[in-house]
């Protein structure tokens, strides 16, 4: 369930407070106890999902990881986890947790700890890290497509089902990404917009700019946006019903444009306007993909 509650990996004016962050592997059975409380603290105290201390302990032992973000007082500011394993023959990494405390948000540590995940995984001869995101997050989007250039490869309709999260009252509908590691120095992969996408039909909205999930309405074209609201947390806030159109609508798309052999090639975002939209190039179209 990664990237939730997830920083958005931009710096802020506040960034100083945490500018003397250490990145590295949990070690002590308090710093494993406070990754325990941040997840309760990031998907609510019903939350059913929790990893146990236990098992945390003893995923480094066999090719995981778990790594921190942590103070100068040695606060944990925020974690990584996940398990290494088999996907098509080829040694890969599953990072399936990623929170960062709420007053650390918007200082890159979410980031930093994608790149240090990257950089320990690597030496153990991971060509490929996969994990799940909300596609309704608009931020998460933006910090997975856009600064560490990921691929999708594949939209999980309530993927986790049932977890007793304040956050999945929309369910767990997940987009399944891949970030190909193998032979990437440094630099963070920053994805551009393609050409021409600014034109693109938006597929998922009506005239009005309601969202709508009606296939018929959906129409081919070398590219085609998806729109997502820029915060959907204020959408559920002030009506709950008009988020689960915006969950329909973007569902309806994504199943649609991805079972025609459409792939996700950026993330657009107009903080101005308020909008964002993914940008999907059609099978035989060009456009920039990673």
């Amino acid at each position: 369930m990664t990237h939730v509650g997830v920083d958005r990996g931009v710096g802020s004016a506040a960034g100083d407070a945490f500018s003397s962050v250490e990145v590295r592997p949990l070690r002590t059975h308090a710093e494993f106890a406070a990754c325990v409380e941040l997840q309760r603290l990031t998907w609510g105290g019903d939350y059913t999902d929790v990893v146990p201390a236990s098992l945390l302990k003893v995923v480094p032992k066999v090719g995981g990881l778990v790594a921190g973000a942590f103070a100068e007082d040695g606060r944990l500011l925020g974690f990584v986890f996940g398990l290494s394993g088999i996907r098509d023959g080829r040694i890969a990494h599953w990072s399936h947790m990623l929170a960062v405390r709420p007053e650390a948000r918007d200082q890159g540590i979410g980031r930093r700890l994608k790149e240090y995940q990257r950089e320990v995984v690597g030496k153990l001869g991971v060509e490929a890290i996969y994990w799940t995101f909300d596609p309704l997050v608009a931020r998460n989007a933006h910090l997975n497509l856009t600064r560490l250039g990921v691929e999708v490869v594949e939209y999980a309709p309530d993927m986790y089902g049932r977890t007793g999260s304040d956050l999945h009252v929309l369910g767990t509908d997940r987009l399944i990404v891949v970030w190909r590691i193998a032979g990437r120095v440094g630099g963070d992969g920053r994805r551009a917009a393609p050409v021409g996408v600014d034109a693109a039909p938006v597929v998922n909205c009506g005239p009005g700019g309601e969202p709508r999930s009606d296939a018929d309405a959906f129409v081919e074209h070398p590219l085609v946006r998806i729109e997502v609201p820029a915060d959907i947390d204020a959408v559920r806030a002030s009506s709950m019903d008009l988020a689960v159109r915006w969950r329909d609508a973007i569902r309806s798309a994504f199943t649609y444009y991805l079972a025609r052999g459409y792939r996700v090639v950026g993330f657009l975002r107009d903080l101005e306007a308020g909008r964002c939209h993914y940008a999907l190039a059609a099978p035989d179209a060009g456009g920039e993909d990673r």
